[in-house]
């Protein structure tokens, strides 16, 4: 079985990844469940009023996504969707906790890896528009 590596499309999907944040990849996944599908301004509704310590990197990065469709490809934010959203496990940081009589704790600090996907849905229809015309033009 192979894996494939899906890109984002290049007229509609625009991406922004965040690698090494030092939160465990459970407690993103928890945040990143509630808005995967959302439009982008209700997105950013639910992550300015959910109490976890993740919405504020994963805030960052739904608007460093937004930036860049509107910077690069000129898209509307108001018709931006959330299409992808994952979040894997990235390095562990280890340190020892000095203790008493010369002895040490291990300190595993685990870190993970988000990528998120905005799709432009007008332009997504707009595209399956011209497809339909095509395929009723070659009939």
């Amino acid at each position: 079985m192979e894996k494939k590596n899906r890109k984002p499309n290049q007229y509609t999907e625009v991406a922004a990844s965040s690698q090494h944040i030092c939160i465990s990849a459970h407690k993103a996944r928890r945040v990143i469940d509630q808005i995967r599908g959302r439009s982008y301004e209700e997105t950013l509704m639910i992550l300015e009023l959910m109490p976890y310590r993740a919405c504020y990197d994963i805030l960052k990065l739904v608007y460093s996504a937004a930036a860049n469709a509107n910077h690069n490809k000129g898209l509307n934010e108001t018709s931006l969707i959330i299409s992808k959203a994952e979040v894997n496990e990235g390095t562990t940081v280890k340190k020892l906790k000095p203790r008493a009589r010369g002895r040490s704790y291990p300190i595993r600090r685990s870190t993970c890896h988000i990528t998120i996907v905005l799709k432009d849905i007008s332009l997504d229809e707009q595209l399956e528009i011209d497809k339909r015309k095509k395929q009723l033009g070659d009939i």
